[in-house]
């Protein structure tokens, strides 16, 4: 069982910059590719990026690439979400999300094993 907790949401103004933490219990982080995901009022939860298990490939959805950046310290446990430029469309729910240790990363949220409780993001304009 693997317990992932969010943090970092907030209010910001438009082009303002927040950064999300992860953290995940247990010992096989390490061997687990993460992902981050965002649901906003009325609308069906999306994908936002994803990191594999070494953090040495990431995937972004086209609405944040190049303002938003995705890293992990398997030290910490811990995967963050660095978002720059915020936009009001990117208001939402951010949630972190574990991967069955060795799977490659992906896109897709049924693929992915446990999600955290989500940190709310509101960019006013």
């Amino acid at each position: 069982q693997v317990q992932l907790v969010e943090s970092g949401g907030g209010l910001v103004q438009a082009g303002g910059s927040l950064r999300l933490s992860c953290v995940a219990s247990g010992r096989t982080f390490s061997s687990r590719a993460m992902g981050w995901f965002r649901q906003a009022p009325g609308k069906e939860r999306e994908f936002v990026a994803a990191i594999n298990w070494s953090g040495g490939t990431t995937y972004y959805a086209d609405s944040v690439k190049g303002r938003f950046t995705i890293s992990r310290d398997n030290a910490k446990n811990t995967v963050y979400l660095q978002m720059n430029s915020l936009k009001p469309e990117d208001t939402a729910v951010y949630y972190c999300a574990a991967r069955t240790p060795l799977a490659v990363m992906t896109t897709r949220g049924y693929e992915y094993d446990y999600w955290g409780q989500g940190t709310q993001v509101t960019v006013s304009s």
